[in-house]
């Protein structure tokens, strides 16, 4: 029960999102197993959701109600959640050893003095059985300073290094392992991105290195009706190291009843990288990794995706043939050609001089400001004054060069590449030879790419294979958004040079009649020829497999588009 005085924003500001009973339920019991002695550890108790569930499966094996102080233990920094804790357990004649700690602050058994003093409260917790439980979600941007650097050190310790980039829950996830008995059990409710971002790299190989068995359960819909994420369960248990996990793919919570054994895969995560794939069942996921390792090549294997201008101000540095006109500036000295900031206005397979003249027209920025640095002009002084007067040169990207008017603009690419999309990113042939800020990436071809990439790549990599490379390699932001950072992007499969020339030659003369459907919203359709041709004719590709990689493409998009539709209430 949550509290009326404790509002979803205050949950969501310290990273709390308390958990559905079935899923406690489900993992406390097995958690507990079928051992009336096994001690537990929540080590973020919140309102004791897991403890409660704990209690009552150690009732039920018959474990004295007196006694369960020495085998229910719970930590939690907000003292407020832990009087409730304390009221839900009385009401069920239930007890625990509550501490009201941070439990970065407590040194798991058997730490060193070193470790365990000044600066730790000691060991006042034993070797556990099992650890449950659902560790605050708070992202990068809000677990900082002394917070975040006392977790990781936390992780470091049990040899697992994080980046700067990790949200809170990972290194509680690895600081509570270290309170785990070589045999034991760790179930836990952790954010799906544990399988599809970069960060939790050294989570995925700890768990692979750290236990012997390792179970994931997915859902299809959303479990906390105040969070956007998607979750995943835990389920670890044994120590040295296991190759495969078991994968059980639900729609709902209600559904953990119907797990049994022999009903789940057994999947082989890779040995480093993300592990989206996990989220296709093992037929799809095979044929993927089949079709794109026999017949496709990464992005990077025809130029490196690179990051656009920072110019520390767009609004500035971009501007309007209105405004060049009005203040003098002159193109070749003053201003050089842009594709204007965002990406809404690359609907086509080219961005030509033709599509840059429109947009001048209609008043857009095609205009970056990158006057030599010894420039006197009086038409260039009057523009810096403007920006003096909008503090312009106060912008954080601005106090770090010298002169700070002069942004350091990357040469035209050979391709623009979407890396923010809704449906899926796109590359467009830059034939305006226009250079591009930050709100794109670009694509410079190597020297021995085949000569028709520029213009191949960009419809030929409109296939299921590509689509759902994407949606592997990308990464899900709130509202859906897929983002590819260069890293990412250059993993981005697309056919190799002999494919893409084949079926370039017989898609060609009907890529303008193609282009004309992107740009009416027709995509499906565009993707449908493409396969046709590239998997089908090209490659030989069955067309039943073909299907199935259009419907794997379909449904991680889906998934991703989704994870902000709440699960309904229960009744």
């Amino acid at each position: 029960m949550i509290r009326p005085e404790d509002s979803p924003a205050v949950r969501k500001e310290r990273g709390a999102f308390f958990t559905p009973p079935q899923i406690a339920d489900y993992l406390a019991d097995w958690a507990v197993g079928g051992d009336r002695d096994a001690r537990i550890l929540d080590p973020t108790c919140g309102e004791a959701a897991f403890l409660r569930s704990a209690g009552l499966r150690l009732r039920a094996l018959g474990q004295e109600d007196g006694d369960l102080e020495e085998h229910l233990f719970g930590v939690d920094l907000h003292e407020a959640s832990l009087d409730r804790a304390s009221t839900v357990l009385e009401t069920e004649g239930l007890s625990a050893h509550l501490l009201a700690a941070d439990f970065f602050d407590i040194a798991p058994p058997g730490a060193t003095p070193e470790i365990a003093t000044p600066e730790h409260l000691g060991a006042p917790l034993p070797v556990m059985d099992a650890v449950i439980g659902n560790p605050p979600f708070v992202r990068y941007q809000r677990h900082i300073g002394e917070a975040r650097a006392k977790s990781r050190q936390a992780a470091l310790r049990q040899h697992v290094r994080l980046s700067g980039l990790a949200s809170s829950w990972a290194a509680l996830l690895v600081h509570a392992g270290g309170f785990l008995q070589p045999d034991g059990r760790l179930a836990m409710v952790l954010p799906a991105e544990l399988l599809t971002v970069g960060y939790a790299d050294p989570i995925r190989a700890w768990l692979r290195r750290r236990f012997e068995q390792v179970h994931l359960v997915l859902f299809e819909r959303l479990q906390f009706p105040d969070a956007t994420e998607k979750v995943v369960l835990v389920l670890a248990s044994g120590s040295g190291g296991c190759d495969a996990f078991s994968l059980y793919c639900l729609h709902d919570a209600a559904d953990l009843v119907s797990i049994r054994p022999m009903t789940n895969l057994s999947v082989t995560p890779s040995d480093s990288g993300k592990w989206t794939d996990l989220l296709l069942p093992n037929r799809q996921r095979r044929l993927f990794k089949a079709v794109s390792s026999e017949r496709f090549t990464p992005l990077s294997s025809y130029g490196k995706p690179e990051l656009g201008t920072v110019t520390g101000a767009n609004h500035y540095f971009t501007m309007s043939e209105q405004t060049r006109v009005r203040y003098r500036l002159i193109e070749g000295r003053h201003v050089m050609k842009v594709c204007p900031p965002g990406t809404k206005h690359l609907r086509s397979l080219d961005f030509s001089t033709e599509r840059w003249t429109e947009l001048r027209a209609q008043g857009e920025r095609v205009w970056l400001l990158y006057p030599a640095a010894n420039d006197r002009s009086r038409a260039l002084a009057a523009y810096l004054a403007r920006g003096r007067e909008q503090a312009v040169h106060e912008a954080y990207k601005c106090t770090i060069r010298s002169p700070w008017w002069r942004p350091p603009a990357v040469p035209p690419p050979d391709l623009f590449f979407t890396y923010m999309s809704h449906r899926y990113p796109r590359l467009i042939a830059n034939t305006a030879e226009a250079t591009f800020v930050n709100s794109m990436h670009g694509v410079r071809l190597l020297p021995g790419a085949p000569r028709i990439a520029r213009s191949a790549l960009p419809l030929v990599s409109l296939n299921s294979v590509s689509l759902l490379g994407a949606e592997v390699f990308g990464r899900s932001y709130g509202g859906g958004i897929l983002k590819m950072e260069p890293r990412e992007a250059a993993l981005l499969p697309v056919p190799a040079p002999d494919d893409l020339q084949r079926a370039w030659e017989r898609l060609e003369s009907s890529s303008r009649l193609l282009d004309e459907w992107l740009a009416a919203g027709r995509w499906t359709e565009v993707v449908t020829q493409v396969d046709d041709v590239l998997l089908r004719d090209v490659m030989g590709v069955e067309p039943h497999h073909v299907k199935q990689l259009l419907a794997a493409a379909d449904a991680l998009r889906s998934r991703r588009l989704t994870r902000s539709e709440p699960a309904p209430a229960a009744e």
